[in-house]
């Protein structure tokens, strides 16, 4: 069975700094890209970064050029959300997710084939 595990998330205070981790289980995802979506409440999901197989192609949302950074650890199957500076209007689920295996790094959620079940991120100012 394949599972996406999401953990990290808790209350930060504004400025502070976050890393998600997403453990993947029931198969490798060395091949596939990675993304990181989030909802906030009354929001739709919003597309936040993603990541090709080998780690060499990334994409963000321009909310959170400079301050977020993602990556990925092969040996552990784990992919990393590393959020700094962050700001209230970063408060929400998020969720990762894995599309398919290639170089591609879609925004669109309904592309992705794999979810994690979220992990809730608090920022208060």
């Amino acid at each position: 069975q394949v599972q996406l595990v999401e953990s990290g998330g808790r209350l930060v205070q504004a400025g502070g700094s976050l890393r998600l981790s997403c453990a993947a289980s029931g198969r490798t995802f060395h091949d596939f890209t990675m993304g990181w979506f989030r909802q906030a409440p009354g929001k739709e999901r919003e597309f936040v970064a993603a990541i090709n197989w080998n780690g060499g192609n990334t994409d963000y949302v321009d909310s959170v050029k400079g301050r977020f950074t993602i990556s990925r650890d092969h040996a552990k199957n784990t992919v990393y959300l590393q959020m700094n500076s962050l700001k209230p209007e970063d408060t929400a689920v998020y969720y990762c997710a894995a599309y398919f295996p290639g170089s591609q790094l879609p925004r669109n959620g309904a592309e992705y084939v794999y979810w994690g079940q979220g992990t809730q991120v608090t920022v208060s100012s």
